[in-house]
């Protein structure tokens, strides 16, 4: 691999992080006029035809079987974070959305470490308990120790989103970039067929901010986003793309700067750094060598 290669890989993430913390404005503005599991179903459908459409002369090449499973395992654990980030995104804000879900970068290391048999140093625990602090004081009311229901619903989603990123760069180097990103989406697409009309009263009122959030989170925050997570993974490890996903509450936390006006205050803004600052720690983590699997 060259360096121009890693590079690009670096920018695409970058360029990834950009569309997920931009959306989270205009989802919950679209979670008023449709149920939340409709929502994610058509998102996941759409995306999966997009994908189709698009890689129709690769998904079916070669040994597609051997991606079938891996897209399977990824899909579920996708699917499963986006259930709970986007159930929590309706009773929280999206600035504070953006940066509860980062809680999964600081994961990743820690998850990955289980997996590959490999004990948290120092660094991995003080960076979750300075992220642990953040997090409290970006979500907890200055009058009691409570978390809303809607932070703990995004806080929640930092686990199945680990889990995904982990598998992907598990999976991704050795598998189809194309075919990889199909089949996660469309177990997700799938999942949420099963599912809406039985957890969730279903509701969808189409108006203009349901169809444009449909069609750009379908088409660029699910089905762009995951076929180039595919193939920059290839390049990138677990690790290093999860500290490049770090800059997604800063995206979210300026879109809704930029159109709704939202701020933080001092005590919150306090937290915001220091999730990201435990991220980092976590990230930059110094004396882990360069074969670290999950790195």
């Amino acid at each position: 691999m060259t360096p121009k290669t890693r590079w690009q890989a670096a920018l695409a993430l970058l360029g990834v992080s950009a569309v997920w913390g931009s959306t989270f404005v205009i989802v919950k503005s679209a979670l008023t006029d449709v149920s939340v599991l409709l929502f994610l179903t058509l998102r996941f459908t759409l995306a999966s035809v997009f994908l189709l459409l698009f890689f129709r002369r690769h998904a079916w090449s070669g040994n597609w079987r051997s991606d079938v499973w891996p897209g399977i395992q990824i899909g579920f654990f996708l699917f499963t974070g986006y259930i709970t980030q986007t159930f929590g995104l309706k009773l929280t804000t999206p600035a504070k959305a953006g940066f509860l879900t980062a809680l999964y970068v600081v994961l990743v290391p820690l998850l990955g470490s289980i997996v590959y048999s490999i004990r948290p140093g120092a660094a991995e625990w003080f960076g979750v308990a300075v992220a642990t602090a953040g997090m409290a004081l970006l979500t907890l009311p200055e009058s009691g120790f409570r978390f809303s229901q809607g932070d703990l619903l995004v806080a929640a989603c930092a686990i199945p989103y680990a889990m995904q990123l982990l598998l992907v760069g598990r999976f991704a180097p050795r598998s189809n970039a194309a075919r990889l990103s199909l089949f996660q989406v469309a177990t997700g697409a799938g999942i949420g067929w099963m599912v809406f009309w039985w957890l969730e009263t279903p509701r969808i009122s189409w108006t203009y901010t349901v169809a444009l959030a449909l069609g750009i989170t379908s088409a660029l925050a699910t089905a762009l986003a995951f076929a180039v997570q595919s193939w920059a993974q290839k390049y990138t490890g677990p690790t290093r793309a999860a500290l490049i996903f770090s800059t997604e509450p800063l995206f979210a936390w300026l879109t809704s700067y930029v159109l709704t006006g939202e701020t933080l205050s001092a005590r919150a803004s306090l937290g915001a750094v220091l999730i990201l600052a435990g991220v980092l720690l976590v990230e930059l983590k110094p004396g882990v060598g360069a074969g670290h699997p999950s790195g």
